[in-house]
């Protein structure tokens, strides 16, 4: 299967030839391979799971509803037995799965070949894929420019056309981010809508979750429709979805209301190029029977600085001391990139005490946002503060650093603070050219609706035929 051919399919799309016979399984793996090959100087693909796929194409696939559709698992925490996972980390370089996670079982499950790894920030702490591991990941639009992160290798994967979708992992926008950078869509689920079991529990103290990026509304849905699911001694499941996402992305949402939100919680500048694809997909909705009003956080600025103080770096340096222990050793200096050993080392100075206090932090503002979505259905705003920035910006300790990070996840970590779904819609480009994403906030268990409103922008005004152009 020639390349052009193998990416004017989405994931569904490549099943349904698989099932009628028009195409094997081995073919479509060649076919990712070879675009792999062919996009190398991206850096997007960090491991090889080649000979893995092909045992399992060479035993009897399930009859899921991904059968023979190549598929990859970004390199952070998540467990395949056998293979290493790194999180984009020197210190954990070389950890081999020893089992599978539950989701790579239900991945397996639908039918999906799993043959590579993406690359990730390191921990997957930053929203630009960097690690000094494995080097950047390049945008696929423009090489000088982020692929956003952490998710950036599974975004610039797809955006590129190597696979229809990619496993992804979001604990403050990490596929959102990249999502609105490659100009891909990506969904968040709700918290506990896909379990992290069996080795862990939760992700962050519950900010993070995992999913996918794809090019198609439908490969998310039916990737959630395979995915999603509790396990027992799960912390929080997520309330009962409906019978199939899939379903919801061909429903009409009916009408709508939708809060208009160019301001980030955090008082962040926007860059005029977020704030007009803002702008323009409000007006998009109104054009398709949607009322749009203006919309503002129901919380203080210094409620929400609280929930992004205390939360992250103790899991941070809880999972780097653990790594050590295994190791037997004391931290070295060379283990962690310089703003992955900052977190670490924040996270061994936080006190129960100022944790506590984020813990209560984010209640608060979980409270006032579910208070707030009685009088709308959806909160959109721009994807990201600013356009995804230049390689090698956002990678120091400095203050311009971290605050081209804030500004990155300045709309989208809100809803890893209260755990609703949301998703990146990728509907514009900038006056550069780069894609900017519009971003959508949900109910508490509501993919449905936020299925039903892509599906609808989907066919409105279609992205999927839009891809990079390579020499």
């Amino acid at each position: 299967m020639r390349h052009e051919e193998y990416r004017s399919y989405d994931g569904v799309g490549l099943a349904a030839l698989v099932a009628a016979g028009q195409v094997t399984p081995e073919e479509l793996l060649d076919a990712a391979l070879d675009a792999a090959d062919a996009r190398a100087d991206l850096n997007c693909i960090v491991a090889d799971l080649q000979q893995t796929a092909r045992q399992a194409i060479a035993g009897v696939l399930p009859a899921g509803p991904l059968r023979g559709v190549p598929y990859a698992l970004k390199d952070l925490w998540t467990q395949m037995e056998g293979t290493p996972t790194s999180n984009g980390s020197r210190l954990f370089a070389g950890a081999v799965g020893e089992r599978d996670s539950e989701i790579v079982a239900r991945l397996r499950r639908a039918g999906l070949v799993i043959f590579a790894k993406t690359n990730t920030a390191e921990l997957g702490l930053s929203p630009t894929t960097e690690p000094g591991l494995f080097g950047p990941t390049l945008n696929p639009w423009a090489y000088e420019y982020s692929a956003g992160g952490s998710s950036g290798g599974a975004a610039a994967a797809v955006a590129s056309g190597i696979l229809p979708a990619a496993h992804a992992t979001d604990g403050g926008g990490s596929i959102r981010i990249p999502a609105s950078c490659c100009g891909v869509f990506g969904l968040k689920p709700t918290r506990g809508r896909i379990t992290f079991g069996p080795e862990r529990g939760e992700g962050w103290g519950g900010l993070s979750c995992q999913h996918a990026v794809s090019r198609s509304v439908r490969d998310s849905a039916v990737l959630l429709d395979a995915t999603a699911g509790s396990m027992p001694g799960d912390p929080y499941p997520a309330p009962p979805g409906p019978a199939s996402y899939l379903d919801e992305t061909t429903r009409d949402p009916g009408p709508l209301r939708i809060g208009l939100c160019l301001t980030p919680p955090g008082g962040e500048e926007v860059d005029p190029a977020g704030a007009d694809a803002a702008r323009r997909t409000a007006g998009r909705c109104e054009a398709l029977g949607h009322h749009v009003v203006d919309w503002s956080w129901p919380f203080p600025e210094e409620l929400y600085a609280t929930t992004r103080s205390g939360m992250i770096a103790p899991w941070v340096a809880l999972a780097v001391d653990r790594r050590l222990g295994e190791l037997g050793r004391e931290q070295r200096t060379d283990d962690l990139d310089p703003s992955s050993a900052l977190i670490t080392q924040m996270g061994r100075q936080t006190t129960a005490v100022q944790y506590a206090t984020a813990v209560q932090a984010v209640h608060q503002v979980s409270r006032a946002i579910g208070s707030a979505f009685e009088d709308v259905d959806v909160v959109l705003s721009p994807a990201m503060a600013v356009e995804a920035p230049r390689l090698g910006r956002l990678t120091g300790t400095d203050r311009a650093s971290l605050e081209g990070i804030q500004a990155m996840a300045a709309f989208t970590a809100v809803a890893n603070a209260t755990g609703q779904p949301a998703m990146t819609v990728p509907l514009d480009r900038s006056p550069a050219g780069l894609p900017v994403g519009s971003h959508f906030l949900g109910r508490f268990g509501d993919e449905a609706t936020l299925f039903r409103l892509a599906g609808q922008l989907e066919r409105a005004h279609p992205w999927f035929a839009r891809v990079p152009r390579f020499e």
